[in-house]
């Protein structure tokens, strides 16, 4: 991950918004019904801490999926993920709107996205990105494919690239680690 090349690099250093998918991406696509048909999702912590890591450095974080589940509100209130976009199918429609309203241009967004209906925005984007196990023509499309799968740590892959890349993360590293009292 850290042998980026200086293109991608300069790619992302702009970025101020990672867009996200939710099914297939945050999660790892599958969906859980009970016996009354009520809805479940997994999300993987590491994704979690990795979109708080984005805020921290000021980056803002927000959520384009087909679906619509109180689920996925609950979960954007859980990590202070302000926009939230479900049930659009048209996402580089819903691109127009939150350029608009955060005052961005299409080079200062990112998208992680791991299907068909994905690609009409992550073609639009500044930087691209898809898990592991997306769909071979959007592995095929967009500037960075993880190595982790979707739900599995995908998305935190690609933020800890985006701090990598705008010169954050030796000052994350930083925070946790342990000093030692020895000099």
């Amino acid at each position: 991950m850290e042998d980026f090349t200086t293109e991608l690099r300069e790619r992302i250093k702009p970025i101020r918004l990672l867009l996200m998918d939710v099914d297939g991406t945050l999660t790892d696509g599958k969906l859980y019904y009970s016996a009354d048909w009520v809805e479940t999702k997994a999300f993987d912590v590491r994704d979690g801490f990795g979109i708080y890591l984005l805020h921290i450095y000021g980056l803002k974080s927000g959520i384009i999926t087909g679906r619509e589940s109180k689920i996925v509100t609950e979960r954007a209130r859980e990590l202070d993920v302000k926009i939230v976009y479900q049930g659009r199918f048209d996402k580089a429609k819903v691109l127009e709107d939150v350029k608009r309203k955060q005052n961005l241009s299409e080079r200062e967004i990112a998208y992680v996205g791991d299907d068909l209906f994905d690609l009409p925005l992550l073609l639009k984007v500044g930087f691209s990105a898809a898990p592991a196990d997306a769909h071979p023509e959007v592995r095929r499309q967009v500037h960075y494919v993880a190595q982790n799968q979707g739900g599995r740590g995908a998305v935190r892959e690609i933020i800890e690239l985006i701090l990598k890349a705008q010169g954050y993360w030796d000052d994350v590293l930083a925070q946790f680690s342990i000093r030692s009292e020895n000099p």
